[in-house]
């Protein structure tokens, strides 16, 4: 299968998870989608704001998701503008992209989704596509969704079938969670291989319940 954007001409918003410096925001405008991005780094969190300063259907939220509230992770910087930072330590990351490295770690609060949302008064009615880009932690932002994760209509993931972070779920990880709870694979596309074969893949999934 091919994995396109041709979900999202078919929701009116989209909440986007791990949103760096919002590098879609024009994506998003062109279709007229309204938009939250969530970004842990606040550094980061600040050029992203100013990066859509002029788009007055986009917010922002600075916050770390993962299933627990109040727990303190290390966060690992990398040095390509944070773009694969993550709580977790590289694995097989090195393999595709030799030159990323870590130069920093910040220690950050996570939240649920549930919380955040619950907390912020923001409704998932109104972002029906959610686009995770978290760098291994995908399984995590899931679960802290816990039951408003049926609420949303499409999930898109990055997912590696190798251990590219270390400990952090795979493709089947996800496809194991989100399968039970009427959530079925429409489209993917590879986006980087490992020299031994294994790849990266942006995967889409729609909820599709009986």
């Amino acid at each position: 299968m091919v994995c396109n954007d041709d979900f999202l001409g078919k929701v009116s918003g989209v909440l986007h998870i791990g949103a760096n410096t919002g590098q879609e925001r024009d994506i998003y405008r062109a279709r007229g989608l309204d938009v939250l991005w969530i970004e842990p780094i606040p550094d980061v969190f600040e050029e992203l704001v100013k990066n859509i300063s002029d788009y007055p259907r986009q917010k922002a939220l600075c916050a770390l998701l993962s299933d627990q509230d109040s727990m303190e992770y290390p966060f690992h910087i990398a040095n390509n503008r944070g773009a694969s930072s993550s709580i977790f330590l590289f694995g097989q990351h090195r393999d595709i992209w030799p030159d990323v490295d870590y130069v920093a770690t910040q220690y950050l609060v996570s939240t649920r989704l549930d919380t955040l949302l619950q907390r912020e008064n923001v409704l998932p009615s109104a972002y029906p596509a959610m686009v995770i880009d978290v760098q291994g932690a995908e399984l995590l932002v899931l679960k802290g969704a816990g039951q408003t994760l049926r609420e949303f209509r499409f999930i898109k993931a990055e997912a590696a079938d190798f251990e590219c972070y270390v400990n952090a779920a795979k493709l089947d990880d996800l496809q194991r969670y989100l399968n039970p709870m009427g959530f079925a694979e429409i489209s993917r596309h590879k986006f980087a291989t490992h020299p031994k074969g294994s790849a990266y893949w942006d995967v889409v999934w729609e909820h599709k319940p009986n």
